[in-house]
């Protein structure tokens, strides 16, 4: 998939204010710092599309991106930032929740996770909570680029085997790096295939170039 255009619609407090077309959304939603707005503008092609912050966490807010005016790719709140006030922290989670349940347009949810790190307990019930509502998800390892092979290898093969001990069929998973490049036509062509699947008439909706 070649990215043509990509450009800010709206950030929206609730899933009731997200915009009212039927196009496709993909959510990417993760731990904070996990590098998502880094993914974001690496998978666009726009270096400042998602903002990019030292400080985690700046994600308050869901914010749609238009894609080749065909698809939506949205950016969710991070989870687990610790530093957060705990009305702050009910809110988000609140959001995220709606989102993933109640948006019908949601068609993968990416859920990133550092491929530095052993399998965290929040990002395994995260993914709990996705299987146990049937939410269509793949996970996407970040930062692959801070890892010998070796080591990358054998963190993903651990991380696997951890959700085979859950999961009879293990969900669809991505290597990726922001600075390589690494994993960005992968995804963009599982996107794209996804796109191209048979959908009801009254589900598709075209944007008409100006």
């Amino acid at each position: 998939m070649d990215i043509k255009s990509a450009e800010f619609v709206i950030s929206s407090p609730t899933v009731e204010k997200c915009p009212t077309s039927k196009l496709p959304e993909y959510a990417f939603i993760g731990r904070s710092n996990v590098g998502k707005s880094s993914l974001i503008n690496m998978l666009t092609g726009y270096n400042k599309l998602a903002k990019t912050s030292a400080m985690p966490g700046k994600t308050l807010l869901i914010n749609h991106f238009l894609i080749n005016k065909e698809w939506h790719l949205v950016d969710l709140p991070g989870y687990g930032y610790a530093k957060r006030g705990k009305k702050e922290q009910e809110n988000l989670k609140n959001m995220i929740t709606n989102y993933v349940l109640k948006r019908e347009q949601m068609t993968n949810l990416f859920v990133l996770v550092d491929s530095r790190h052993e399998p965290q307990n929040i990002d395994l019930e995260f993914i709990e909570f996705l299987g146990e509502n049937g939410v269509p998800f793949s996970i996407v390892f970040t930062k692959g680029d801070k890892l010998s092979h070796g080591k990358l290898k054998g963190n993903i093969q651990a991380y696997l085997k951890r959700l085979s001990q859950e999961w009879e069929e293990l969900p669809p998973y991505f290597v990726t790096s922001s600075e390589s490049k690494m994993g960005r036509e992968e995804l963009l062509a599982y996107i794209e295939q996804i796109n191209q699947m048979p959908m009801e008439t009254e589900n598709v909706e075209k944007i008409e170039n100006p």
